[in-house]
């Protein structure tokens, strides 16, 4: 974990509401595809927590949605401004697991981690299978750039106004090695009741501090209570017991 100074070099609209941020500097404490890093803002007392998408060198890339005054506030900033960064927090996925033709999973702003997973999995000669949910064709991003990376990908739309109607168990292929998930919990809960293999979650919470002091952001365990933001945000499906 480490706090540093990033220069905004990129930030754009990719769908409504949705941007894409490109910042250089520090990145060395990011380690492992599914981390997070937490952004400090101006006249915010809480950091904004945002998964990252890529990183190349020191150039980091954040996809986030607009929801409310932070990431409205990330969203009016231009090239050359900088911003405070927690980076290299959580745990990340696990790729020892993976198989030869793992599935990766991401629904809506769970899309993102989704990218750097599916570069680490290929550059271990692994074939990943990719399906990107979303409410309709005009939320659909990225599909474009995992084609590019060559992955297989499956795009889920619930109105059926682009490729398969319905959710992302909807696109379920009929054979993989195991699965990586992240999303919305109906989401998440809707993958562990279908995919037949062993996976691993990444989950979105509310966080306060987002390195495990505040204690805000806890969930019941098979072994017990873990902290969403420092012993995951990444689970394995084996591990999590959910509640009602």
């Amino acid at each position: 974990m480490k706090d540093v100074l990033l220069t905004v070099k990129e930030n754009t609209a990719l769908v409504s509401g949705v941007y894409k941020m490109v910042l250089e500097g520090d990145c060395s404490h990011i380690t492992a595809a599914g981390q997070f890093v937490n952004f400090k803002l101006d006249g915010l007392y809480l950091r904004r927590p945002i998964s990252v998408c890529d990183l190349n060198g020191n150039e980091l890339t954040v996809i986030y949605k607009v929801v409310g005054k932070g990431t409205r506030q990330m969203s009016a900033m231009t090239k050359g401004q900088q911003l405070q960064v927690l980076t290299g927090l959580g745990n990340g996925y696990d790729l020892a697991p993976a198989g030869e033709a793992p599935l990766l999973i991401g629904g809506g702003v769970g899309v993102p981690p989704m990218y750097l997973l599916a570069k680490k999995l290929l550059a271990e000669g692994k074939t990943p299978q990719v399906i990107l949910g979303f409410n309709t064709q005009a939320e659909v991003f990225y599909e474009e750039e995992f084609k590019a990376l060559g992955c297989q990908v499956t795009v889920t739309t619930v109105d059926g106004s682009k490729g398969v109607k319905g959710f992302v168990t909807d696109g379920l292929p009929k054979a993989y090695s195991y699965f990586y998930c992240c999303g919305p919990e109906p989401m998440l809960k809707a993958v562990y009741r279908s995919c037949t293999t062993s996976g691993q979650f990444s989950f979105e919470e509310r966080m306060g501090c987002g390195f495990g002091a505040c204690m805000g952001c806890t969930c019941k365990t098979v072994t017990g209570y873990k902290r969403i933001c420092k012993d995951g945000p990444v689970m394995k499906k084996e591990e999590i017991l959910w509640e009602d």
